[in-house]
């Protein structure tokens, strides 16, 4: 399996996972459709299938165009408002494709219908890999618009957070700065999230990206998976898991990035490869 890191608009990312041995690939969040037709064209692959976290145009804007360039391509999602949709999936279902196994895991919180895929192969070395759009971000996740708290704290803790702790986190946006400047209000004295914050800061100087990270290091520094841990607690006045992260939601949604986002002209030059 090899990944194709794709960074597009300001600060987003598209992915296009190809299946090695059958030279089949899937995209997943598709924004620029022309973009991601030049980096098939140059993989040489066959485009079969789209996996679109959830609806909002900055992650399926593009489905509708390259289902018209490519007619019979499937558009997968959770969500009856994902452009193009062409089968609505359902959480626990598993699809495949060629040696590539799909787990589509329904992680509501940003918005209702926010599925998260979960990718691995059997007898594989190399780590499973999940495309979390904007359920979970490295160092953050997404706004919190549409579900409860206590569902967004089941997706994040319960349905990602228990994932292989070497599964490589692919998230949909380039938000990792601010996410780890808030993690350090949160926790000033975490080591961790002070080393990643170093090596971030590095990776925006350089223009390149940030993901993937993995769940294992995730658990180390994201607050959002860290609500039962004492200092975030204690950040936060609050003791039960759900409030805890309700709590978070709301002192992220004030707290100003000093950062400045990578530049979108620079950024849409790139298209980078995690994989063998």
């Amino acid at each position: 399996m090899k990944v194709k890191v794709i960074p597009v608009l300001e600060d987003n990312y598209m992915y296009l996972v190809i299946e090695e041995h059958t030279r089949e690939a899937v995209a997943v969040d598709v924004a620029v459709p022309k973009r991601l037709l030049e980096i098939v064209g140059r993989e040489g692959v066959s485009l079969t299938t789209v996996l679109t976290t959830h609806h909002h145009w900055d992650h399926a804007r593009g489905n509708a165009e390259l289902a018209r360039l490519r007619p019979g391509l499937a558009v997968l999602g959770a969500d009856e408002r994902i452009c193009a949709l062409t089968r609505r999936l359902v959480h626990g279902e598993e699809l495949r494709f060629g040696a590539i196994h799909v787990r589509c895991l329904l992680t509501p919180g940003h918005t209702s219908g926010h599925m998260s895929y979960f990718l691995w192969e059997e007898d594989c070395p190399d780590p499973p890999a999940v495309f979390s759009g904007d359920a979970l971000s490295v160092g953050g996740c997404g706004l919190r618009l549409e579900s409860t708290a206590q569902q967004m704290y089941q997706s994040l803790v319960e349905t990602l957070g228990t994932l292989p702790p070497e599964t490589k986190v692919f998230c949909g946006h380039e938000h990792t700065l601010g996410n780890l400047e808030f993690a350090q209000k949160v926790e000033p004295g975490n080591d961790h999230v002070r080393a990643k914050l170093s090596w971030a800061k590095k990776r925006d100087e350089d223009d390149m990206p940030t993901v993937p990270s993995t769940l294992g290091e995730e658990l180390l520094y994201n607050p959002f998976l860290r609500v039962a841990e004492e200092p975030v607690c204690k950040f936060t006045g609050k003791a039960a898991p759900a409030e805890v992260l309700e709590a978070l939601c709301r002192e992220r949604a004030s707290f100003e990035r000093a950062a400045e986002p990578l530049q979108p002209q620079a950024r849409a030059l790139l298209a980078l490869q995690w994989g063998p």
